[in-house]
């Protein structure tokens, strides 16, 4: 069965799918935005499975149980750590590609059908929306295409019109 990439416009915490995927920090502390909004529905065992785990480097992933969001249908949580923006010239590009693709190949190792992402690294951590969403769909669109063997939707969730406005163009393109 062939992967597709899908775009929704709402709150990741009520999408339905096998993964979730939060913006977190490389301290896997829990935080605002994604990452607080999904810890807040998983509930304290999740910031405590992340405490467990220790950190995670910028441009990596790691993976624990969904706790709370498991009563939703969600089975996992991977914990992406995206660059903060420092205007472009250290790397981001790079790291942001890397956070997308090491939640896919977490995804796929744990044969895992679908995983919801949100935009990673624009909100707090600045990255400018226009110049992530092309790398995002760039990762994601190459893993559909000759990674998946278990993925069968790679979703993004973008809170807000314009995050959703600003992908759905270039999903057009």
């Amino acid at each position: 069965m062939p992967c597709i990439v899908e775009l929704i416009q709402g709150d990741i915490t009520q999408i339905q799918a096998d993964v979730l995927v939060s913006a977190a920090n490389s301290g896997l502390r829990g935080g605002g935005g994604v990452d607080g909004a999904i810890h807040g529905v998983a509930g304290p065992e999740l910031l405590q499975a992340c405490r467990e785990i220790g950190g995670c480097p910028t441009g990596s992933a790691v993976m624990t149980d969904a706790f709370g969001l498991q009563e939703r249908g969600v089975k996992k949580v991977i914990h992406a750590v995206g660059p903060i923006w420092q205007g472009g010239g250290k790397g981001e590009a790079e790291l942001l590609k890397s956070a997308y693709h090491a939640s896919l190949m977490l995804a796929e190792s744990a044969a895992l059908k679908s995983i919801a992402f949100p935009s990673i690294s624009t909100g707090v951590y600045g990255f400018p929306l226009e110049q992530a969403a092309p790398l995002a769909l760039e990762v994601a669109g190459d893993f559909a295409q000759n990674h998946a063997k278990n993925l069968t939707k790679i979703i993004f969730v973008l809170f807000d019109q314009m995050g959703h406005d600003v992908f759905q163009a270039l999903l057009e393109t």
